[in-house]
């Protein structure tokens, strides 16, 4: 399993990897042939109904965006593992592969960098029509330390914010629990223990259509259009 603290690591402050570590840009997930799991938190009484029934009720607006998240530990600085207000239930919500690359292939980046996109009235041209945005935040170690490689967060509006909470869920579990017993150990200064509870999260390598325009890279000058 990948460690995620690193010697020499301050806070606030992201540290620089070794040759041969973890891509800057790199999709990390817990997932199977089929399904790939991602995290999002939500108040007790919506969470809660989410986790029994195995899908989100009714009062679950399909037509706001959602932001999902691969990432546990970057889950875990979200909602504070699961002590934010509004954010105490923590879910893993296992989707289909085939829901996410369509997200993923109609998806826009949630900012404008220049060299990826042609100009900035394009990136909005194309914002304005995705369906899902991405984003790339900088992973967090167990003490909510940012370091150097980054974590794909993926938002879901419209369309895809449907297809998320009534086509793509395989199902959903309340790991709250979990949250609270690794916590509970990174706070005692058990990083071993800790790190051994961790869902176990590998690359998941997807086809390079599903990615292009969505790593915020600028292309090389010669390939920049002027």
């Amino acid at each position: 399993m990948e460690s995620y603290e690193h010697p020499g690591e301050r806070a606030g402050r992201a540290v620089p990897r070794a040759v041969g570590a973890v891509p800057p840009y790199e999709i990390r997930a817990r997932h199977t042939e089929e399904t790939l799991t991602v995290y999002q938190a939500y108040r007790p009484s919506l969470g809660g109904p989410a986790a029994r029934d195995g899908r989100f009720p009714a009062e679950w607006g399909r037509g706001r965006m959602t932001w999902v998240k691969p990432s546990f530990l970057w889950m875990m600085y979200r909602c504070g593992w699961g002590t934010k207000e509004g954010q105490e239930t923590v879910l893993a919500v296992e989707i289909t592969r085939e829901g996410f690359l369509w997200a993923l292939r109609h998806a826009a980046l949630s900012h404008y960098v220049r060299g990826v996109h042609e100009d900035r009235a394009a990136w909005q041209r194309a914002v304005r029509q995705a369906p899902a945005r991405v984003q790339w935040d900088p992973e967090r170690d167990f003490h909510s330390r940012p370091l150097a490689h980054r974590s794909l967060q993926l938002g879901l509006a419209g369309e895809a914010s449907r297809r998320y909470a009534d086509e793509w869920i395989v199902g959903i579990r309340d790991v709250t629990p979990l949250a609270q017993e690794v916590h509970g150990l990174v706070r005692e200064g058990e990083l071993d223990a800790a790190r051994a509870l961790l869902p176990v999260e590998r690359p998941y390598e997807v086809p390079a259509d599903a990615l292009a325009g969505l790593l915020p890279v600028p292309r090389a000058p010669e390939e920049v259009c002027a």
